[in-house]
């Protein structure tokens, strides 16, 4: 095995973890992964003076994404059920778009994921379709006025042979390509592949257990296009993929200041993940499940490279399935700059962690706290959102 050296109920039901399941035959252990540091700022930020209190900006319930349009004052809350609502600076809320006639919803399905193209003339939906719960991306041309309904288009659609583990993160990546979440499919242990001993998130024949990375407009032939520079646009793999190893990435973000890429991973049932790369170091990343699960081995196969975690939680501590956020980029809280904050499902407590060189320096409980976690945002200013599924929307503002 080759390591890369030192340098509750009904909603979403994150805890989508398929939370169980033993560790497997092989205990190896995982060094922890240095990698270059990117991260530069001119505010000497102390991580250990943030005081921040949570503001509700919207009492809506069973949120699963929030998505910043370029331009647009309004943030955009996917809710599970299928309904897309404007969160307006006046505080009103506005239906504009409702898809739930065309979506699979319930347990861990549903509306998962929403993004505006970088000139926000597009918008992206990502769900699971009626037609078995697939995981289904579509697109639709989008005004100030909303969105234009004639104009949708199936972007995307893979294979779900589960009802749970669907991922659902869907963004704009700083080279203008959509990328896309994907869970191993949703067996236990990652067992149900038939790419055994290595399963989907280590198999380059499937989507499954990946972040994929696509070119959304259409060619004559194709509903979207593969980037030349893809790692496996020649062959090797599907050439949509752009990281693997991963069992349920339930959001990922990339940092508005480095492009640095954040991953948090929900665990099998004894740790949940977050990995951070360079942008450039994304490409081909392979961030090790179901070899390993955080730093810990979990069964016996092969993870060439695998990339350990930054930080990672024990389920022991009432954590159940790690819900990611943003580093913080906005200007009223100048001491969370260059911090990475987030949740998990089960244990309601807000975090952040500072990392250096590839290596955690700092974590703070941010001293707030809501229940069912799904989601975090960020607006065209850097600020960050929170989305819980029976609390609303909060902004995450200075105390």
């Amino acid at each position: 095995m080759r390591r890369i050296p030192p340098a509750v109920a009904g909603l979403l039901v994150l805890a989508l973890v398929a939370c169980g399941g033993s560790s497997g035959p092989a205990k190896n252990r995982r060094t922890t992964t240095t990698v270059p540091a990117t991260t530069t700022t001119t505010h000497v930020a102390d991580l250990a003076a943030v005081r921040v209190v949570l503001t509700k900006v919207a009492d809506l319930t069973s949120g699963t994404a929030i998505a910043a349009r370029p331009g647009d004052t309004a943030l955009y809350l996917a809710q599970q059920g299928g309904q897309l609502m404007a969160l307006r600076t006046a505080g009103t809320t506005d239906l504009v778009l409702d898809i739930s006639d065309h979506i699979s919803a319930g347990g861990e399905r549903g509306l998962l994921g929403a993004a505006f193209s970088p000139d926000g003339s597009k918008l992206y939906l990502h769900y699971s379709s009626l037609d078995g719960g697939n995981t289904t991306v579509d697109e639709y041309a989008f005004t100030d006025a909303g969105p234009e309904l004639p104009t949708r288009r199936r972007v995307l659609s893979v294979d779900q042979p589960q009802p749970n583990h669907n991922g659902g993160q869907l963004a704009f990546g700083p080279d203008g390509m959509l990328y896309l979440a994907l869970g191993d499919g949703g067996g236990a242990g990652d067992q149900g592949s038939g790419h055994a001993p290595e399963g989907n998130g280590q198999s380059l024949a499937t989507l499954l257990g990946k972040i994929i990375r696509i070119d959304p407009r259409p060619s004559p032939a194709t509903a979207y296009r593969i980037p030349a520079d893809n790692p496996f646009a020649d062959g090797g793999g599907r050439p949509e993929i752009w990281a693997n190893g991963l069992r349920n990435p339930w959001r990922f973000s990339f940092d508005r200041a480095t492009d640095d890429v954040w991953i948090a991973d929900v665990g099998q049932g004894e740790w949940e993940e977050i990995n951070t790369v360079p942008f450039a170091r994304g490409a081909k990343a392979n961030f090790g499940w179901p070899v390993f699960e955080g730093s810990h081995g979990y069964r016996a196969g092969n993870a060439p490279n695998a990339i350990a975690p930054v930080f990672e939680a024990s389920h022991i501590d009432g954590n159940c399935a790690i819900t990611g956020g943003f580093v913080y980029r906005g200007s009223r809280i100048p001491d969370l700059v260059g911090s990475y904050v987030f949740s998990d499902y089960c244990n309601p407590v807000v975090r952040a962690i500072r990392v250096e060189r590839g290596a955690m320096v700092a974590i703070r409980d941010l001293g707030v706290s809501a229940t069912m976690v799904a989601s975090f945002g960020q607006d065209n200013g850097g600020e960050l959102y929170m989305v819980s599924q029976n609390q609303g929307v909060f902004r995450i503002d200075p105390a």
